[in-house]
């Protein structure tokens, strides 16, 4: 079991955080704003299109793809969005044999859908920019007539290549802590596989700003024209709510950690914003805790895994001799479901900003953060969520929802995803410490 005292000791929170994921967290509003700036000087804000490209594909691998999948969620059904997920892995050659094992992502390999062609738009993005396969993908789309936006480190091959098929380079951001501290063993901590780096949890703002602030030009999304900005102000108030400093019971990412402690995760959304934030959270618990987790839509969702509320990791399932001895025996798990939605108020978009009350977040909060909604809360809720409520009731299963109640989709996923992401990264910390 977690021990919760451990996420009320910061010093230990920062000796087990080896790669500084708090911090590279704590950074990720500042990413957004550099993002921003670097992408205007890249000549996006000179940019005139003359209309909006038939489909958007958007190819990566690790958080690149996740950015793609919430551009397609905040896009809805005005837009085709296609996420391009690599499609087949090859060996690369290692420089060194002896020392430098080359990563798997440098051998992925994608493939262009057989009908892109001069109406579409694709849009490459990678972290490192070393991998052949999105070279190669830039070139496939050059020869189809595809525009072309690579988001790339500059003076990486990726970005090389973006200028021989006359693409719009994009920069990414790093986060500035690569580099670990003299006094901190840079290969401490949980294990890595060794051509499989741990990413950087904050890496999907560097993709995802670019993307967003792209199709914002081209249409895409339908995005307030200070939304991003407000993003970035939205991220910097989660970070001082989620800081390592702040107690349990006041840290909401901590009290979410703690309670998903011996647990086996469900994660309910309701709604495309919802669930790309549900499906991003199973992905950290995975990278970051080593837990597992399973997302889905509602209603459909529900049916999906029913079957688990009866089986044996549901609350009553026991078969075995009630008076046997389970002293020495650990704790079972058993299921915990986490229901995400967005409760839209009716402030205007893009109005108000982070810290004021009463502006597009929760009334009275002074953050206007995400909020867990009382169990006995009768408010207004739709009818999957309400069948949610009350499966987990009629199995006790310990239902918990978080809430955002803004009313732009942007901030109410920045919101959602923000909370998870330290969630996450604060129960791999204490699970390591335990």
């Amino acid at each position: 079991m977690l021990d919760d005292t451990l996420l009320d000791d910061p010093a230990a929170l920062q000796r087990a955080d080896h790669d500084r994921a708090l911090l590279s967290l704590a950074g990720s509003g500042a990413r957004v704003r550099t993002a921003l700036r670097l992408a205007d000087a890249a000549g996006l804000d000179r940019l005139r299109p003359d209309g909006r490209p038939r489909a958007v594909l958007v190819a990566g691998h690790g958080s690149a793809l996740t950015a793609g999948e919430m551009l397609a969620a905040l896009a809805g059904t005005a837009s085709l969005v296609a996420p391009l997920p690599p499609t087949d892995a090859a060996p690369v050659p290692r420089p060194d044999r002896a020392t430098a094992p080359a990563a798997f992502t440098a051998g992925l390999a994608w493939q262009l859908p057989g009908w892109a062609g001069p109406l579409d738009l694709l849009v490459i993005s990678s972290a490192g920019g070393g991998e052949r396969g999105l070279v190669a993908l830039a070139e496939q789309a050059y020869a189809r007539g595809c525009a072309v936006v690579v988001t790339a480190p500059g003076g990486s091959p990726l970005a090389e290549a973006a200028l021989q098929v006359r693409a719009l380079p994009l920069p990414f951001v790093p986060s500035g802590l690569d580099e670990p501290p003299a006094d901190r063993d840079p290969g401490a901590g949980r294990g890595t596989e060794p051509d499989l780096p741990a990413e950087d949890p904050a890496a999907l703002w560097a993709h995802l700003t670019p993307l967003l602030a792209l199709t914002q030009k081209l249409g895409v999304t339908p995005l307030a024209y200070d939304a991003l900005a407000v993003t970035a102000d939205l991220l910097d108030a989660t970070a001082v709510r989620c800081r390592p400093d702040a107690a349990a019971y006041t840290n909401p990412a901590k009290s979410l950690a703690a309670r998903l402690a011996g647990t086996v995760p469900l994660l309910w959304a309701e709604g495309a914003v919802a669930g790309a934030a549900a499906g991003r959270f199973a992905a950290q618990l995975a990278d970051r805790a080593g837990r597992p987790a399973l997302a889905g839509l509602l209603p459909q969702v529900l049916t999906a895994h029913r079957g688990m509320f009866t089986g044996q990791l549901g609350a009553g399932a026991d078969p075995d001799d009630f008076f046997r001895d389970r002293v020495d025996e650990p704790d079972p798990l058993h299921l915990q479901v986490l229901l995400l939605r967005q409760i839209a108020e009716e402030t205007p978009a893009g109005s108000g900003t982070a810290g004021a009350p009463g502006g597009p977040g929760v009334p009275g909060e002074a953050d206007g953060g995400p909020a867990e909604v009382p169990a006995d809360d009768a408010g207004p809720r739709s009818f999957g969520a309400g069948r949610a409520h009350r499966l987990a009731a009629a199995h006790d299963v310990r239902l918990t929802e978080y809430a955002s109640h803004r009313s732009e989709p942007l901030h109410a996923l920045a919101d959602l995803v923000a909370l998870t992401d330290f969630a996450a990264v604060y129960l791999g910390l204490a699970a390591a410490q335990s």
